[in-house]
């Protein structure tokens, strides 16, 4: 299983390998990398698929975590890129991963080819979904995972009955309270960059699911009127993940955008 120690971090990671171009996967809070299966099955044969988990988060988690940011993570996608050997990379990120990657953008823009962004936004959490989100991680941390608790953290991520979210739930219960604490954390935490992301100058794909209800659709819209060129891919019936849940289209959509981008 491999690591990368970067940033005082033991950080998992997988890599397809490959000549092709390097494509880097960020998940979404709660998830990991194993969340970008579906694209990496789809992809790897054409370009260098990397997915890692970032920190508190799969076998990147360990029994302690000091508070961070999303700034935090982009210097760490960064260091993991510089770990590989990868000058450049398109860097697609999911929800939190999005989050990241724009800071990494940002912050480190040479080592950024182009942005794939999957229901993600640039700003902050609407303070009345906040205050819910806040109860649930509470009683998770406090009580444990609780079936109901579960299956509101499963809608609000995967959607309404879909088929594998056993397993995702499965997951979330071995999940340590410091971990769900210091994550939840960094998320309410953020800054907004909105003002900021019309200095992002790369190529960039918006992919957002029709029914996201973490993430209004109409927030992957100011997305796309903010950073110039950006692409916008509306996934039909896909809620907040849409890439796992509605790997098909979400696989087409970028597959379309990398082959666009090689012959630019």
């Amino acid at each position: 299983m491999p690591y990368a120690s970067v940033n005082g971090q033991k950080m998992h990671y997988e890599d397809s390998g490959g000549t092709g171009p390097a494509v880097i996967f960020s998940h979404g809070l709660f998830m990991d990398h194993e969340m970008f299966a579906p694209q990496v099955a789809a992809l790897s044969s054409r370009y260098r698929c990397i997915t890692w988990d970032e920190r508190g988060h799969g076998q990147t988690a360990g029994d302690t975590i000091a508070p961070f940011s999303y700034y935090d993570s982009a210097d760490d996608l960064a260091a993991l890129l510089a770990h590989l050997g990868v000058k450049r990379a398109v860097l697609a990120g999911m929800s939190q991963g999005g989050f990241l990657s724009m800071r990494c953008a940002l912050t480190h823009p040479d080592i950024v080819r182009a942005l794939i962004l999957i229901d993600t936004q640039a700003g902050v959490e609407e303070p009345e979904k906040l205050g819910g989100y806040q109860q649930l991680m509470h009683d998770w941390t406090t009580n444990g995972l609780s079936d109901q608790v579960a299956g509101i953290i499963e809608s609000i991520i995967l959607g309404e009955r879909w088929s594998g979210a056993e397993y995702w739930k499965n997951k979330w219960r071995t999940w340590k309270p410091i971990n769900v604490a210091g994550c939840f954390a960094t998320l309410c935490a953020r800054d907004d960059i909105t003002p900021r992301i019309n200095s992002i100058k790369v190529p960039t794909l918006v992919v957002h699911g029709a029914a996201d209800a973490a993430i209004p659709l109409s927030l992957a819209q100011v997305l796309v009127q903010r950073i110039t060129g950006a692409q916008l891919a509306v996934i039909p019936g896909a809620g907040h993940a849409a890439n796992l849940t509605h790997p098909a289209p979400t696989n087409t959509a970028i597959a379309k955008f990398l082959d666009e981008l090689g012959a630019a």
